[in-house]
């Protein structure tokens, strides 16, 4: 019991408090005004979103999901999450709900969705060789 409840929590935490971060920054009129000035605001929504659709994608595939469906939830929380973001910013001093940032949260949640996918899938869990994959020579965990 005490595993999986130590197992749900490293797989959520992370997610969550990345979540907790960008309401955070959200809620001010200027954070970071040092990087915000230096850098295109387009950029730095799909870099934040870009790491929350990698932490979208881990935590659904570890929750048990197939590598499609884990990949669809993830881009579809992080454009929820954008949206809603976007809409609290509405209501900050010196901030705008903008459609156009929403859409960079929108590309940098799928480009990181899909950076998890591909580092996992080809680079920590390599294509099985022809011998490996067949049905008589089947190691744990493979079909």
């Amino acid at each position: 019991m005490t595993r999986t409840v130590v197992r749900q929590v490293g797989l959520w935490f992370p997610t969550l408090a990345y979540m907790l971060i960008i309401f955070t920054l959200s809620a001010q009129s200027n954070p970071l005004p040092q990087l915000t000035t230096r850098v295109w605001d387009k950029l730095l929504h799909v870099t934040e979103y870009a790491g929350l659709g990698l932490l979208w994608c881990r935590t659904c595939r570890g929750a048990g999901l197939s590598w499609p469906a884990a990949i669809l939830l993830a881009v579809v929380s992080t454009a929820a999450f954008g949206a809603s973001d976007e809409w609290h910013q509405s209501f900050v001093p010196g901030r705008t709900a903008d459609i156009h940032d929403w859409f960079a949260d929108l590309v940098g949640g799928t480009l990181g969705s899909g950076a998890y996918a591909a580092w996992t899938k080809f680079a920590v869990e390599p294509w099985p060789t022809a011998a490996a994959a067949s049905p008589d020579r089947a190691g744990p965990g493979r079909t």
